[in-house]
């Protein structure tokens, strides 16, 4: 093993290729190239196999990192896909979208001074190997179990909990309002982060293990919807709640009605649903096409890179992202900042927007300039606004992309026994994931708020797990009257 790990010294940090920024701005293409095999083994050679490894205390799931890039090293890709797959229901969506800055290769241990292994780049290609040679195989449960569990949320929470809980026999129901699995990953992650043929492979997959999916199936009592919670309740032995959170955060301010200004979900959704050849009336006329325009996103996540970058490719004349802290605070990741910067996108830093422009329709946005404060309770620098420091912005289209928060679900289900935090998340016994209604769990960005993918895989697991417990737990045994 010496002879083929160890490699850092000498052999320097390789990412896949990215396609010319001239080609990629024209599709919506992943823009980063394969690794090719004998470049993949060279790159994990670099891991330095160290006693603790940082990359997998760091990593949510706790993948087995170090095992599986050496095998990757020796050539033992299956086993590295095995090994990989033991601790992670999707690993080559990981490997795309996972921001390994700053989880597993930015806690790598040889980063100073050599660079960390590129980690996820290796494992997108580990995984997309498996399926190309037929090693992905369905699962064969040992024993069919007569109960069932209904999931509701085809997201990547939800799509775990499936998995992991079909491996146990169980019969498995998956419900989502939408008409393909995926959630987020589908609707709200542009292709050139992560191609839906990924996603839906994994749908495939699942189907092929014996999940069953009721798709364009809405959960509630409302006057659109297929199924009401009490029923979903009395057909399976538990329920998981997976919904995520999709309620855009609101942004104020005088002009803020003017049309013009558009949700970031909604927007990425038309352009998504585009590309998979839907037919989306909100993008032929032109409400949710950045093609022709000014545009400015507000926001500095992963979902305003993604606007700012999806704009590029629709042929906006400009993409402006309007953020209030500086580069160094920005929650998105580092590496979508550079990939932005390199497509054509202005970042606007500490500056926030106070108004909007325009007569009917948003024709600019008036921002004021901002300088960070002392750090708040979080350890997170404040921001305040400079006294006289207002410029305009010119915008005919402007993105709001504030995160999100989660819809009222004792309302949408009728349920009112279902406690919320203040937050609007439920609430769940955090060892039992189990909600404050009997036999109901919940877990994902349902429970935690907006987050990772990777967080959202880890509660599925762990949810599954309880679900397992709970149905396997003995029926009380009533004991007669002496």
């Amino acid at each position: 093993m010496a002879e083929r790990m160890l490699k850092f010294v000498h052999t320097p940090q390789k990412i896949p290729q990215k396609r010319t920024v001239e080609m990629r701005v024209q599709d919506f293409d992943e823009i980063y190239n394969r690794f090719e095999t004998s470049r993949a083994a060279e790159q994990a050679s670099r891991c330095s196999q160290c006693g603790v490894p940082f990359c997998s205390v760091h990593c949510p799931l706790g993948n087995n990192i170090p095992d599986w890039l050496r095998l990757t090293a020796e050539g033992r890709l299956q086993e590295a896909y095995e090994v990989s797959a033991a601790t992670n229901s999707f690993p080559e969506i990981c490997g795309r979208i996972c921001p390994q800055d700053r989880l597993c290769e930015g806690n790598c241990v040889i980063e100073k001074g050599f660079e960390s292994v590129t980690i996820g780049a290796v494992e997108r290609y580990i995984t997309d190997t498996a399926f190309e040679n037929g090693w992905v195989q369905p699962i064969k449960p040992v024993f069919e179990r007569t109960e069932s569990v209904g999931i509701v949320g085809a997201g990547p929470g939800g799509l775990a909990a499936a998995e992991k809980l079909r491996r146990q026999g169980y019969q498995v129901h998956v419900y989502d309002r939408y008409d393909r699995p995926g959630g987020l990953m589908i609707y709200g992650i542009p292709g050139f982060k992560l191609e839906k043929e990924v996603v839906l492979r994994r749908w495939t997959y699942l189907e092929d293990c014996g999940v069953q999916f009721h798709l364009n199936c809405a959960i509630g009592d409302g006057e659109n919807d297929t199924m009401s919670f009490a029923d979903l309740r009395q057909k399976h032995a538990a329920v998981i709640i997976a919904t995520g959170v999709y309620k855009a955060r609101d942004i104020g301010g005088p002009g803020a009605g003017l049309a013009g200004i558009v949700p970031a979900l909604d927007y990425l959704t038309a352009s998504n649903k585009r590309g998979l050849g839907e037919a989306v009336a909100d993008f032929d006329s032109g409400l949710l096409n950045a093609e022709g325009k000014r545009v400015v996103v507000i926001g500095g996540g992963d979902t305003a890179m993604d606007c700012v970058r999806t704009a590029v490719r629709q042929g906006a004349t400009s993409v402006q992202c309007l953020y209030r802290r500086d580069r160094a605070n920005m929650p998105g990741s580092l590496r979508e900042v550079k990939n932005a910067e390199e497509e054509g996108v202005e970042f606007v830093w500490l500056s926030a927007p106070e108004a909007f422009l325009g007569d009917d329709h948003v024709s600019g946005v008036r921002a004021v300039r901002m300088h960070l404060g002392l750090p708040d309770t979080s350890g997170r620098q404040s921001v305040e606004p400079l006294p006289g420091s207002h410029f305009n912005l010119d915008a005919d289209l402007v993105i709001k992309a504030l995160g999100f928060d989660p819809e009222d679900m004792p309302k949408m289900f009728a349920e009112k026994g279902l406690e919320i935090s203040r937050w609007g998340t439920l609430k769940v016994n955090h060892r039992t994931f189990m909600t404050s209604v009997p036999g109901v769990f919940a877990a994902g960005d349902i429970v935690r708020g907006a987050s990772l993918v990777v967080w959202a895989i880890k509660d599925g697991h762990d949810v599954a797990a309880q679900v397992h417990e709970f149905i396997s737990q003995p029926a009380p045994v009533a004991v007669a009257a002496e």
